[in-house]
């Protein structure tokens, strides 16, 4: 991750897939800020094994003013941002003609809204830094391109990242950020938990390997992307799904 410890901005921090990517970044010898609506025991417990290296705050991350403050917040802190992970999401299953209307609108502010937005102010950071290896990584997931019965506004959450993702790769191209999505399959989280058996045994069925994957390999992925070894990939969709 570089000559100089590097600081990584995470949302949704607090458990599944996001505290995983923060214990990753953590052990690796970087500096984290993660925030999420609620904290977690095992996010507290990294806090005070981590004492000067992990920043934890807890707002809703649709909310552009309460994004602003938190990134600048963590500039101050560390000096600067290198690396900004916008996994923080909500899922809400159900076919289309009975979804209510206040889960359409979790799942745009969160899993759409969400992103850019944390992704914007890290952007505004990063681009008053020197050139450097820099990138956003945003978690997408493999039903955004694939679709799946009963997750169609979820997938077209999803989707939205990864058209915003390659335009805006291009954009800061120039300038030495790379932008990634990482897709993956259905996870073993409290994110899936909230899906039904059969869809989740059938999602799992379709998956070469027959089972959903652990947030272990996705993490290696994330890593990948903003570590030295990713530093001329950009603009790339990686799905990490045991190929569904």
């Amino acid at each position: 991750m570089g000559t100089h410890p590097s600081t990584c901005v995470v949302s949704g921090g607090s458990r599944g897939l996001g505290l995983a990517i923060v214990e990753r970044i953590l052990h690796r010898g970087g500096q984290v800020a993660t925030f999420s609506r609620s904290g977690s025991p095992q996010l507290e417990a990294l806090a005070e094994a981590n004492p000067g290296r992990l920043h934890v705050e807890q707002f809703h991350g649709a909310d552009s003013e309460a994004v602003r403050g938190f990134v600048e917040r963590v500039a101050r802190r560390f000096g600067r941002v290198d690396h900004c992970i916008a996994n923080a999401a909500v899922a809400h299953e159900g076919v289309l003609a009975t979804m209510r209307d206040d889960e359409i609108d979790a799942m745009l502010l969160v899993n759409l809204r969400g992103s850019i937005l944390l992704s914007r102010e890290c952007v505004r950071q990063m681009l008053l830094q020197p050139r450097a290896n820099a990138s956003i990584v945003l978690v997408s997931s493999v039903v955004g391109s694939r679709g799946s019965p009963g997750l169609s506004v979820y997938a077209a959450t999803k989707a939205g990242l990864e058209g915003f993702a390659r335009s805006l790769a291009r954009e800061l191209g120039p300038r030495g950020i790379r932008v990634n999505v990482v897709a993956p399959g259905f996870l073993e989280t409290e994110l899936s938990a909230s899906l039904s058996e059969e869809n989740r045994s059938r999602i799992a069925k379709r998956s070469s390997l027959g089972r959903l994957g652990s947030v272990g390999d996705v993490v290696g992925a994330i890593d990948y992307l903003i570590g030295a070894s990713g530093a001329f990939v950009t603009a790339e969709v990686l799905a990490v799904d045991g190929g569904s």
